[in-house]
Protein backbone atom coordinates (compact mmCIF):
# COMPACT_ATOMS: atom_id res chain seq x y z
CA UNK A 1 0.00 0.00 0.00
CA UNK A 2 1.53 3.17 -1.03
CA UNK A 3 1.63 6.23 0.97
CA UNK A 4 -0.28 8.59 -1.38
CA UNK A 5 -2.94 6.18 -1.96
CA UNK A 6 -6.08 7.94 -0.44
CA UNK A 7 -7.79 6.80 2.54
CA UNK A 8 -10.97 5.75 1.41
CA UNK A 9 -12.56 3.57 4.16
CA UNK A 10 -11.60 2.40 7.53
CA UNK A 11 -10.39 -0.94 6.56
CA UNK A 12 -7.45 0.34 5.00
CA UNK A 13 -6.66 1.37 7.83
CA UNK A 14 -7.33 -1.30 9.47
CA UNK A 15 -5.17 -3.49 6.35
CA UNK A 16 -2.09 -0.99 7.49
CA UNK A 17 -1.43 -1.95 10.90
CA UNK A 18 -2.33 -5.92 10.13
CA UNK A 19 0.20 -5.81 7.25
CA UNK A 20 2.76 -5.17 9.91
CA UNK A 21 2.26 -8.90 10.56
CA UNK A 22 4.96 -11.45 9.57
CA UNK A 23 5.82 -15.01 10.50
CA UNK A 24 8.09 -15.58 13.19
CA UNK A 25 11.39 -16.40 11.62
CA UNK A 26 11.34 -12.96 10.16
CA UNK A 27 10.72 -11.01 13.71
CA UNK A 28 13.13 -8.38 14.07
CA UNK A 29 13.87 -6.29 17.56
CA UNK A 30 14.95 -2.60 17.01
CA UNK A 31 16.04 0.29 19.74
CA UNK A 32 16.12 3.21 20.13
CA UNK A 33 17.58 5.89 22.48
CA UNK A 34 17.78 9.37 22.96
CA UNK A 35 20.53 11.45 25.20
CA UNK A 36 21.18 15.13 25.92
CA UNK A 37 23.96 16.89 24.82
CA UNK A 38 26.22 19.77 27.25
CA UNK A 39 29.46 21.40 27.26
CA UNK A 40 31.80 20.44 29.37
CA UNK A 41 33.07 23.53 30.24
CA UNK A 42 29.93 24.79 32.02
CA UNK A 43 27.68 21.33 31.99
CA UNK A 44 24.41 23.61 29.90
CA UNK A 45 22.49 22.24 27.74
CA UNK A 46 23.72 22.17 23.31
CA UNK A 47 21.16 24.66 21.60
CA UNK A 48 21.32 24.05 17.40
CA UNK A 49 23.18 26.82 16.36
CA UNK A 50 25.97 27.79 18.78
CA UNK A 51 29.99 26.15 18.01
CA UNK A 52 29.97 22.54 18.64
CA UNK A 53 25.97 22.45 19.40
CA UNK A 54 23.45 20.37 17.57
CA UNK A 55 24.41 21.19 14.36
CA UNK A 56 27.74 20.78 14.39
CA UNK A 57 27.29 17.33 15.56
CA UNK A 58 24.69 16.26 12.89
CA UNK A 59 27.52 17.79 10.30
CA UNK A 60 30.33 16.13 11.74
CA UNK A 61 28.31 12.57 11.68
CA UNK A 62 27.87 13.40 8.06
CA UNK A 63 31.11 14.35 7.30
CA UNK A 64 33.01 11.84 9.01
CA UNK A 65 30.65 8.49 9.48
CA UNK A 66 29.05 8.47 5.70
CA UNK A 67 25.33 9.32 7.40
CA UNK A 68 23.15 11.33 5.00
CA UNK A 69 21.71 14.62 5.95
CA UNK A 70 18.05 15.27 6.20
CA UNK A 71 16.85 19.36 5.80
CA UNK A 72 13.65 20.74 6.83
CA UNK A 73 13.00 24.67 5.86
CA UNK A 74 17.31 24.43 5.06
CA UNK A 75 17.74 23.55 8.53
CA UNK A 76 20.15 19.64 9.24
CA UNK A 77 17.41 18.17 11.22
CA UNK A 78 18.25 14.30 10.72
CA UNK A 79 20.64 11.77 9.12
CA UNK A 80 20.12 7.88 7.82
CA UNK A 81 22.23 5.24 7.22
CA UNK A 82 21.77 1.49 6.37
CA UNK A 83 18.06 1.65 8.01
CA UNK A 84 18.97 3.77 10.66
CA UNK A 85 18.04 6.89 11.46
CA UNK A 86 19.62 9.72 13.40
CA UNK A 87 16.83 12.22 14.74
CA UNK A 88 16.19 15.31 17.39
CA UNK A 89 13.66 15.50 19.75
CA UNK A 90 12.61 18.91 20.61
CA UNK A 91 15.32 20.13 22.79
CA UNK A 92 18.21 19.03 21.23
CA UNK A 93 17.97 14.73 22.44
CA UNK A 94 19.67 13.33 20.07
CA UNK A 95 18.19 10.04 18.96
CA UNK A 96 19.20 6.97 17.36
CA UNK A 97 16.42 4.95 15.74
CA UNK A 98 18.25 1.55 15.07
CA UNK A 99 17.34 -0.58 12.22
CA UNK A 100 15.00 -3.79 12.63
CA UNK A 101 17.89 -6.42 13.28
CA UNK A 102 18.04 -10.20 13.86
CA UNK A 103 18.83 -10.36 17.56
CA UNK A 104 20.01 -8.59 20.71
CA UNK A 105 23.75 -8.72 19.95
CA UNK A 106 23.45 -6.80 16.88
CA UNK A 107 21.20 -4.10 18.10
CA UNK A 108 23.59 -3.55 21.03
CA UNK A 109 26.69 -3.38 18.46
CA UNK A 110 24.67 -1.02 16.46
CA UNK A 111 24.67 1.16 19.21
CA UNK A 112 27.77 0.81 20.50
CA UNK A 113 28.98 2.25 16.91
CA UNK A 114 26.49 4.84 17.08
CA UNK A 115 27.46 5.91 20.77
CA UNK A 116 31.80 6.06 19.73
CA UNK A 117 30.93 7.87 16.70
CA UNK A 118 29.07 10.62 18.42
CA UNK A 119 31.85 10.73 21.25
CA UNK A 120 34.36 11.02 18.23
CA UNK A 121 32.43 14.09 16.97
CA UNK A 122 31.44 15.60 20.32
CA UNK A 123 34.57 15.42 22.15
CA UNK A 124 36.42 17.99 19.96
CA UNK A 125 34.14 20.47 20.30
CA UNK A 126 34.42 19.77 24.06
CA UNK A 127 30.41 18.72 24.22
CA UNK A 128 29.14 15.22 25.31
CA UNK A 129 26.40 13.16 26.02
CA UNK A 130 24.26 12.37 28.83
CA UNK A 131 22.55 8.99 29.66
CA UNK A 132 19.04 9.69 31.98
CA UNK A 133 15.25 10.14 32.01
CA UNK A 134 15.44 13.39 32.76
CA UNK A 135 17.74 16.56 32.68
CA UNK A 136 18.96 16.50 35.63
CA UNK A 137 20.07 20.45 36.00
CA UNK A 138 18.74 22.58 33.49
CA UNK A 139 15.42 24.78 33.28
CA UNK A 140 12.99 24.34 30.82
CA UNK A 141 14.42 28.21 29.59
CA UNK A 142 17.56 26.90 29.24
CA UNK A 143 16.65 24.44 26.23
CA UNK A 144 15.95 25.69 22.99
CA UNK A 145 13.64 24.14 20.33
CA UNK A 146 14.85 22.63 17.85
CA UNK A 147 13.96 24.42 14.24
CA UNK A 148 11.46 21.77 13.33
CA UNK A 149 8.23 23.15 12.32
CA UNK A 150 6.01 20.02 14.07
CA UNK A 151 7.64 21.10 17.07
CA UNK A 152 5.99 24.67 17.23
CA UNK A 153 2.44 23.16 16.49
CA UNK A 154 2.93 20.75 19.68
CA UNK A 155 4.52 23.36 22.07
CA UNK A 156 1.50 25.40 21.09
CA UNK A 157 -0.80 22.81 22.06
CA UNK A 158 1.05 20.69 24.79
CA UNK A 159 -0.35 23.41 27.24
CA UNK A 160 -3.41 23.20 26.44
CA UNK A 161 -4.17 19.56 27.54
CA UNK A 162 -1.33 18.79 30.46
CA UNK A 163 0.81 21.06 32.67
CA UNK A 164 4.35 18.99 31.95
CA UNK A 165 4.05 18.41 28.11
CA UNK A 166 6.79 20.87 27.47
CA UNK A 167 9.02 19.12 29.86
CA UNK A 168 8.35 15.66 28.27
CA UNK A 169 9.43 17.65 24.77
CA UNK A 170 12.53 19.61 26.18
CA UNK A 171 13.62 17.49 29.30
CA UNK A 172 13.16 13.88 29.20
CA UNK A 173 15.27 10.97 27.30
CA UNK A 174 13.80 7.28 27.36
CA UNK A 175 15.18 4.38 26.04
CA UNK A 176 12.54 2.10 23.33
CA UNK A 177 12.45 -1.66 22.19
CA UNK A 178 10.64 -2.11 18.67
CA UNK A 179 9.28 -5.71 18.26
CA UNK A 180 6.98 -7.71 15.91
CA UNK A 181 3.92 -10.00 16.23
CA UNK A 182 2.92 -12.80 13.51
CA UNK A 183 -0.84 -12.24 13.39
CA UNK A 184 -3.97 -10.21 15.40
CA UNK A 185 -4.25 -12.67 18.36
CA UNK A 186 -0.55 -13.03 18.51
CA UNK A 187 -0.39 -8.89 18.61
CA UNK A 188 -3.08 -8.48 21.28
CA UNK A 189 -1.11 -10.76 23.70
CA UNK A 190 1.64 -9.16 23.22
CA UNK A 191 0.20 -6.11 23.70
CA UNK A 192 -1.26 -7.24 26.74
CA UNK A 193 1.37 -8.50 28.42
CA UNK A 194 3.85 -5.50 27.70
CA UNK A 195 1.75 -3.01 29.03
CA UNK A 196 0.69 -5.05 31.93
CA UNK A 197 4.31 -5.09 32.69
CA UNK A 198 5.75 -1.62 31.61
CA UNK A 199 5.58 -0.49 34.90
CA UNK A 200 8.16 -3.07 35.95
CA UNK A 201 10.38 -2.01 33.56
CA UNK A 202 9.84 1.60 34.41
CA UNK A 203 10.83 0.48 37.72
CA UNK A 204 14.05 -1.24 36.57
CA UNK A 205 15.26 1.55 34.31
CA UNK A 206 14.30 4.47 36.84
CA UNK A 207 16.63 7.39 36.80
CA UNK A 208 15.08 10.19 36.60
CA UNK A 209 15.31 11.57 40.36
CA UNK A 210 16.59 14.97 40.22
CA UNK A 211 14.92 18.43 38.49
CA UNK A 212 16.83 21.95 38.48
CA UNK A 213 19.65 20.46 40.78
CA UNK A 214 17.06 19.17 42.84
CA UNK A 215 15.35 16.02 44.36
CA UNK A 216 11.85 15.81 42.93
CA UNK A 217 10.26 13.15 45.20
CA UNK A 218 10.58 10.53 42.00
CA UNK A 219 12.61 7.78 40.90
CA UNK A 220 11.43 8.46 37.20
CA UNK A 221 10.13 11.39 36.97
CA UNK A 222 9.94 10.85 33.14
CA UNK A 223 7.36 8.55 34.11
CA UNK A 224 5.67 10.53 35.54
CA UNK A 225 5.55 13.22 33.42
CA UNK A 226 3.69 11.45 30.94
CA UNK A 227 0.56 11.09 33.50
CA UNK A 228 0.02 14.75 32.94
CA UNK A 229 0.97 15.61 29.49
CA UNK A 230 -2.13 15.21 27.46
CA UNK A 231 -5.04 12.58 28.39
CA UNK A 232 -6.36 12.39 24.95
CA UNK A 233 -2.86 10.69 23.81
CA UNK A 234 -1.22 8.80 26.46
CA UNK A 235 -2.21 6.45 29.25
CA UNK A 236 -2.64 2.74 29.73
CA UNK A 237 -5.63 1.80 27.25
CA UNK A 238 -7.92 0.11 29.36
CA UNK A 239 -9.62 -1.20 25.89
CA UNK A 240 -6.24 -3.70 25.65
CA UNK A 241 -7.95 -5.81 28.20
CA UNK A 242 -11.14 -6.11 26.52
CA UNK A 243 -12.25 -8.85 24.64
CA UNK A 244 -12.90 -7.33 21.90
CA UNK A 245 -9.22 -6.02 21.28
CA UNK A 246 -7.64 -6.39 17.94
CA UNK A 247 -6.47 -4.64 14.80
CA UNK A 248 -9.79 -2.78 14.50
CA UNK A 249 -10.46 -1.59 18.42
CA UNK A 250 -7.03 0.38 18.02
CA UNK A 251 -7.63 1.94 14.70
CA UNK A 252 -10.61 3.43 16.72
CA UNK A 253 -8.61 4.52 19.29
CA UNK A 254 -6.60 6.38 17.29
CA UNK A 255 -9.25 7.69 15.20
CA UNK A 256 -10.15 10.02 18.55
CA UNK A 257 -6.90 10.99 19.17
CA UNK A 258 -6.87 14.38 18.07
CA UNK A 259 -4.78 15.46 15.14
CA UNK A 260 -1.48 17.51 15.62
CA UNK A 261 -0.65 18.44 11.93
CA UNK A 262 -1.01 17.60 8.25
CA UNK A 263 2.16 17.79 6.02
CA UNK A 264 2.03 19.22 2.53
CA UNK A 265 4.38 20.26 0.23
CA UNK A 266 7.49 20.16 3.15
CA UNK A 267 4.80 22.75 5.22
CA UNK A 268 3.55 21.34 8.60
CA UNK A 269 -0.38 22.76 9.10
CA UNK A 270 -1.57 23.25 11.94
CA UNK A 271 -4.46 20.64 12.73
CA UNK A 272 -3.98 20.66 16.35
CA UNK A 273 -7.16 19.51 18.70
CA UNK A 274 -8.92 18.45 14.61
CA UNK A 275 -10.49 15.14 13.99
CA UNK A 276 -9.40 12.37 11.90
CA UNK A 277 -12.72 11.07 11.18
CA UNK A 278 -13.39 14.65 9.73
CA UNK A 279 -10.37 14.24 7.56
CA UNK A 280 -11.38 10.96 6.22
CA UNK A 281 -15.16 12.50 5.11
CA UNK A 282 -13.05 15.62 3.40
CA UNK A 283 -14.73 17.86 6.25
CA UNK A 284 -10.97 18.95 7.69
CA UNK A 285 -11.46 23.00 8.24
CA UNK A 286 -7.99 23.52 6.90
CA UNK A 287 -7.74 21.60 3.81
CA UNK A 288 -11.66 21.35 2.86
CA UNK A 289 -12.95 18.98 0.84
CA UNK A 290 -9.86 16.84 1.08
CA UNK A 291 -8.83 13.33 1.76
CA UNK A 292 -6.28 11.81 4.24
CA UNK A 293 -3.52 9.40 2.42
CA UNK A 294 -2.04 6.81 4.30
CA UNK A 295 1.25 8.65 4.56
CA UNK A 296 -0.97 11.09 6.95
CA UNK A 297 -2.22 8.03 8.95
CA UNK A 298 1.25 7.05 9.62
CA UNK A 299 1.99 10.09 10.56
CA UNK A 300 -0.56 10.46 12.75
CA UNK A 301 0.32 6.81 14.45
CA UNK A 302 3.36 8.70 15.84
CA UNK A 303 1.21 10.99 17.47
CA UNK A 304 -0.23 9.15 20.44
CA UNK A 305 1.86 8.38 23.41
CA UNK A 306 0.58 4.98 25.10
CA UNK A 307 2.89 3.19 26.99
CA UNK A 308 2.62 0.52 24.75
CA UNK A 309 2.21 1.59 20.79
CA UNK A 310 1.19 0.00 17.57
CA UNK A 311 2.35 0.31 13.99
CA UNK A 312 3.03 -2.02 11.79
CA UNK A 313 5.03 -3.43 15.32
CA UNK A 314 4.83 -2.90 18.67
CA UNK A 315 7.05 -0.14 20.64
CA UNK A 316 7.95 -0.24 24.41
CA UNK A 317 8.03 3.12 25.92
CA UNK A 318 8.16 2.47 29.19
CA UNK A 319 12.09 2.91 30.49
CA UNK A 320 14.17 5.93 31.38
CA UNK A 321 17.10 6.86 29.37
CA UNK A 322 20.10 5.58 31.01
CA UNK A 323 23.78 3.87 30.18
CA UNK A 324 24.95 1.61 27.62
CA UNK A 325 24.28 -1.28 29.35
CA UNK A 326 20.85 -0.73 29.60
CA UNK A 327 20.33 0.44 26.25
CA UNK A 328 21.88 -3.40 25.69
CA UNK A 329 18.93 -4.87 28.55
CA UNK A 330 15.94 -3.13 27.27
CA UNK A 331 15.47 -5.27 23.56
CA UNK A 332 17.12 -8.15 25.70
CA UNK A 333 13.94 -8.25 28.11
CA UNK A 334 11.16 -7.85 25.82
CA UNK A 335 12.68 -10.13 23.08
CA UNK A 336 13.16 -13.15 25.97
CA UNK A 337 9.26 -12.33 27.36
CA UNK A 338 7.55 -11.95 24.35
CA UNK A 339 9.49 -13.85 21.35
CA UNK A 340 9.06 -17.11 23.16
CA UNK A 341 5.80 -18.88 23.46
CA UNK A 342 6.30 -20.44 26.67
CA UNK A 343 7.16 -17.36 28.68
CA UNK A 344 4.65 -15.06 26.79
CA UNK A 345 2.05 -17.73 27.85
CA UNK A 346 3.19 -17.46 31.38
CA UNK A 347 3.58 -13.74 31.73
CA UNK A 348 -0.33 -13.94 29.54
CA UNK A 349 -1.36 -16.17 33.16
CA UNK A 350 0.31 -14.51 35.45
CA UNK A 351 -1.23 -10.95 34.63
CA UNK A 352 -4.66 -12.44 33.34
CA UNK A 353 -6.43 -11.57 36.61
CA UNK A 354 -5.21 -7.98 36.81
CA UNK A 355 -7.80 -5.39 37.09
CA UNK A 356 -7.52 -1.99 35.45
CA UNK A 357 -7.88 -0.55 38.81
CA UNK A 358 -4.34 -2.34 39.00
CA UNK A 359 -3.05 -1.89 36.37
CA UNK A 360 -3.28 2.06 36.96
CA UNK A 361 -2.18 1.74 40.60
CA UNK A 362 0.73 0.57 39.40
CA UNK A 363 1.33 3.18 36.29
CA UNK A 364 0.94 5.77 39.07
CA UNK A 365 2.92 4.50 42.20
CA UNK A 366 5.70 3.14 40.06
CA UNK A 367 7.06 6.37 39.63
CA UNK A 368 7.32 7.33 43.07
CA UNK A 369 8.38 4.40 44.65
CA UNK A 370 10.00 1.75 41.92
CA UNK A 371 10.54 -1.58 43.23
CA UNK A 372 9.28 -1.23 46.60
CA UNK A 373 5.75 -0.05 45.42
CA UNK A 374 3.64 -2.85 47.36
CA UNK A 375 1.12 -4.59 44.46
CA UNK A 376 -0.76 -7.86 45.20
CA UNK A 377 0.99 -10.19 48.16
CA UNK A 378 4.60 -8.82 47.36
CA UNK A 379 6.02 -5.37 45.24
CA UNK A 380 7.10 -5.01 42.29
CA UNK A 381 10.86 -6.25 42.57
CA UNK A 382 8.72 -9.83 42.93
CA UNK A 383 7.61 -9.13 39.22
CA UNK A 384 10.73 -7.94 38.22
CA UNK A 385 12.62 -11.34 39.26
CA UNK A 386 9.74 -13.17 37.83
CA UNK A 387 9.94 -11.36 34.51
CA UNK A 388 13.65 -11.30 34.69
CA UNK A 389 13.51 -15.22 35.00
CA UNK A 390 11.12 -14.99 32.27
CA UNK A 391 12.95 -13.37 29.90
CA UNK A 392 16.51 -15.52 30.70
CA UNK A 393 14.83 -18.41 29.76
CA UNK A 394 13.63 -17.05 26.80
CA UNK A 395 16.38 -15.73 25.32
CA UNK A 396 18.48 -19.47 26.44
CA UNK A 397 15.78 -21.27 24.10
CA UNK A 398 17.05 -18.28 21.72
CA UNK A 399 20.68 -19.68 21.27
CA UNK A 400 21.88 -17.31 19.46
CA UNK A 401 25.33 -16.65 20.44
CA UNK A 402 28.35 -14.45 19.73
CA UNK A 403 31.82 -15.80 18.41
CA UNK A 404 32.61 -15.79 21.96
CA UNK A 405 29.91 -18.23 22.87
CA UNK A 406 27.93 -15.66 24.82
CA UNK A 407 23.95 -15.85 24.24
CA UNK A 408 21.67 -12.87 24.80
CA UNK A 409 21.06 -13.57 28.79
CA UNK A 410 24.43 -11.39 29.03
CA UNK A 411 22.46 -8.52 27.65
CA UNK A 412 20.15 -8.89 31.06
CA UNK A 413 22.98 -8.78 33.85
CA UNK A 414 22.98 -5.22 34.54
CA UNK A 415 19.47 -5.76 35.26
CA UNK A 416 19.45 -8.44 37.39
CA UNK A 417 21.64 -6.78 39.54
CA UNK A 418 19.09 -4.21 40.09
CA UNK A 419 16.23 -6.52 40.96
CA UNK A 420 18.64 -9.04 42.84
CA UNK A 421 19.23 -5.92 45.17
CA UNK A 422 15.92 -4.20 44.85
CA UNK A 423 17.57 -0.68 44.52
CA UNK A 424 16.90 1.63 41.20
CA UNK A 425 19.47 3.53 39.24
CA UNK A 426 17.66 6.30 40.58
CA UNK A 427 18.22 5.29 44.34
CA UNK A 428 21.94 4.96 43.50
CA UNK A 429 22.16 8.71 42.48
CA UNK A 430 20.18 9.50 45.43
CA UNK A 431 22.77 7.73 47.61
CA UNK A 432 25.46 10.02 45.55
CA UNK A 433 23.63 12.94 45.75
CA UNK A 434 22.98 12.74 49.80
CA UNK A 435 26.35 11.58 50.42
CA UNK A 436 29.49 12.36 48.40
CA UNK A 437 28.24 14.65 46.07
CA UNK A 438 27.39 16.88 49.06
CA UNK A 439 24.01 17.66 47.07
CA UNK A 440 25.67 18.86 43.63
CA UNK A 441 25.00 17.23 40.38
CA UNK A 442 28.11 18.10 38.78
CA UNK A 443 29.78 14.91 39.00
CA UNK A 444 26.53 13.06 37.53
CA UNK A 445 28.12 14.47 34.36
CA UNK A 446 31.01 12.51 34.49
CA UNK A 447 28.80 9.36 35.54
CA UNK A 448 26.55 9.13 33.07
CA UNK A 449 28.44 10.61 30.21
CA UNK A 450 28.54 8.24 27.17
Amino acid sequence: MTKSVLIESKNQLIDYIASGSKPKAEWKVGTEHEKFGFHKHNLKPLHYDEPGGIRDILEGLAKHHNWQPVYENGYLIALSRNGCSITLEPGGQLELSGAPLADVHQTCAETNLHLNEVKSVAEPFGTAFLGMGFQPTASREDIAFMPKDRYKIMSAYMPKMGNLGLDMMKRTCTIQANLDYSSEADMVKKFRVSLALQPVATALFANSPFTEGKTNGFLSYRSHIWTDTDPDRCGILPFVFESDMGFERYVDYMLDVPMYFVLRNGIYLDASGLSFRDFMAGKLSILPGEKPTMKDWEDHLTTAFPEVRLKKFLEMRGADGGPWRRICALPALWVGLLYDQTQLNQAADMISDWSIEDHAYLRNQVPKLGLCTPFKSGNVRDLALTMLAMARAGLEKRAIKTSCGKDETVHLNALQVIADTGVTPAERKLGKYHGVWNQQLDEIFKLCAY
